[in-house]
């Protein structure tokens, strides 16, 4: 014992009291403090939306494998999206991308299949008898805990339509007494750092963890002043968008009535004092947004920047002039 507080005296994490002839050694609160986990400070996403000095820039996984999140994550991301809507992402790779990408001091954000409350905590994975992983019970899976409980700093949950849907999922997000959500996961607490004990994790889950929803159907843009007052984050995914108002993109021209939807939804996000993030499908598309002013840009996607990247180094290699770009998923 004399030794383990001597080593701690000698790295400055104690200092010697003398006391009766005896020395003492006590932690100074300031580093009491700061060997108490903060999950906030955890959290670089929310970090970045609490300095409010730049957009939080990040990229998109749709691929597996672990190897594939900690490339994002060490491109210089805030965060990085781990997609088990669109992606090939199921809920053994969800697990595995989420500790890969918080280890190198990067948010992972998931992005569930669906609205279900359930899967704000529950995530499935794809078995042989079926080919979906929507599935409308969660007496159907025994996947471990996956999303909040995996450990990942927020969610982000599309085809909100209603501002009763978002409050549900709020209430799944939250522990008691602000929700509903199950305790017990120890899953979590390995991403974040330092680790949080059971208890720290507790206390400062609901203030410290991000709930995003995906503004991207009729209904949603027509309660967004309504849902935006409920959420951290309101996230514009404008293909499904423009699909569901009428005005798709195609060939990668914006109709100005998207343009517009887009508009309202950012309007409506600083209105209620809250963030708005959208889908970008490149760099210079990034650019552009943030200098509207959005929050949370995402800048590509790991399938179609890989795809992209390589049909233009072949094209150099061949002596052809690479085509332009058409803006995609």
């Amino acid at each position: 014992m004399a030794r383990a507080t001597e080593r701690l005296w000698r790295l400055g994490l104690q200092r010697p009291r003398r006391t009766s002839g005896h020395h003492l050694f006590c932690l100074r609160s300031s580093q009491i403090r700061a060997l108490t986990a903060d999950l906030l400070k955890s959290n670089r996403l929310k970090q970045v939306f609490i300095e409010d000095r730049r957009p939080a820039m990040g990229f998109w996984q749709m691929l597996p494998g672990s190897n594939v999140s900690r490339v994002l994550a060490s491109s210089g991301a805030d965060w990085v999206m781990v997609d088990c809507e669109h992606g090939n992402i199921d809920d053994s790779t969800m697990h595995e991308a989420v500790p890969a990408i918080a280890a190198l001091g990067v948010s992972p954000v998931v992005r569930i299949p669906d609205r279900q409350p359930w899967m704000v905590k529950r995530e499935c994975p794809r078995r042989p008898w079926h080919n979906t992983i929507k599935m409308t019970s969660p007496a159907r899976t025994n996947a471990p805990e996956g999303a909040l409980d995996s450990g990942a700093h927020g969610i982000l949950v599309p085809l909100i339509r209603t501002a009763k849907e978002v409050e549900d999922l709020v209430t799944a997000s939250k522990f008691p007494p602000r929700g509903r959500r199950g305790f017990g996961s120890p899953i979590a607490l390995q991403n974040f750092h330092p680790a949080p004990t059971f208890t720290e994790y507790l206390q400062q889950a609901n203030d410290s963890l991000l709930i995003m929803v995906q503004i991207e159907t009729r209904e949603a843009l027509d309660a967004v002043e309504q849902i935006a007052a409920l959420v951290d984050v309101v996230f514009i995914g404008p293909f499904d968008l423009g699909n569901n108002i009428g005005h798709p993109i195609i060939d990668g021209k914006r109709d100005p009535e998207l343009d517009d939807a887009i508009w309202r939804i950012l309007k409506a996000a600083l209105a209620a004092g809250k963030k708005c993030g959208i889908f970008c499908t490149d760099g210079e598309q990034a650019k552009q947004y943030a200098e509207m002013g959005f929050h949370m840009i995402s800048v590509a996607t790991d399938y179609t920047a890989l795809r992209a990247a390589m049909v233009e180094s072949l094209a150099v290699a061949q002596g052809q002039v690479p085509q332009d770009k058409v803006a995609s998923y």
